[in-house]
């Protein structure tokens, strides 16, 4: 351990847990074997706090937080399973379906989906609020891989491993509000992108059936992640 970095020592869930000052409430929750739902964030990358999945309640203060990107505190209490928090996953949850076309069955990624799988933890079965049904289009142009709008749930996965690990800076996120999407270079074809590098990066971290290899079937399609911890952990080394 750096010896200028300090230990915060605090609680969560009532256990008595401690962690570096730079460390988030999730680095040490899942340190901890401590289970806080996540989809946006992923070990490798930056967190961003987008999904808000991962809101933890803390002991004083009136708002959720998400734990991705909360700073530890000395002294804090942190709670991650509430009734409060439980509804309020569900209903991110639920808004997450409607805002786009996650039909389970036929989507490429049926068994080895994250959205899907949360839903299940969570006992989502059905949602609450009216479906979008959005049309929003699918970009096969590229020699190996699909991106399917419909099925993309903003988590800017894609966006962060393309800049933080390939370095090719091919995606990025356009418009806002119910407009927003990720796009390649400036919204071209991904067939057409002049940087993307074929890595099939984004790809594997999606969480999702948003951006997937074109021939593989459904049992084909889990993602292989190994190489974020190990790029991570030699950045650290050097």
């Amino acid at each position: 351990m750096n010896p200028g970095v300090r230990v915060k020592t605090f609680k969560i869930d009532g256990l008595d847990v401690a962690g570096r000052e730079d460390q988030t409430v999730l680095d040490v929750a899942t340190e901890h074997g401590i289970p806080i739902p996540t989809m946006c964030h992923l070990e490798g990358l930056t967190s961003v706090g987008a999904c808000r999945l991962c809101l933890v309640e803390v002991v004083g203060r009136s708002r959720l937080l998400p734990a991705c990107v909360t700073p530890v505190e000395e002294g804090m209490a942190v709670v991650t399973n509430s009734e409060r928090l439980q509804n309020y996953r569900r209903m991110l949850l639920e808004m997450l379906f409607v805002e786009g076309n996650h039909i389970c069955a036929v989507c490429v990624s049926n068994g080895h989906c994250e959205l899907q799988g949360l839903a299940q933890t969570l006992g989502v079965t059905h949602v609450h609020f009216p479906y979008h049904y959005p049309d929003r289009p699918v970009d096969a142009s590229h020699s190996r891989f699909v991106v399917d709008h419909d099925r993309c749930v903003m988590c800017t996965r894609c966006v962060r491993v393309c800049n933080e690990v390939e370095g090719a800076h091919t995606w990025d996120v356009m418009g806002n509000g119910a407009n927003v999407r990720v796009v390649t270079d400036l919204n071209e074809a991904w067939g057409r992108s002049e940087t993307c590098t074929g890595c099939g990066k984004c790809v594997h971290v999606c969480p999702t059936g948003a951006l997937f290899e074109k021939g593989h079937s459904v049992a084909e399609m889990l993602k292989k992640r190994q190489f974020l911890p190990y790029l991570t952990a030699m950045r650290r080394r050097q």
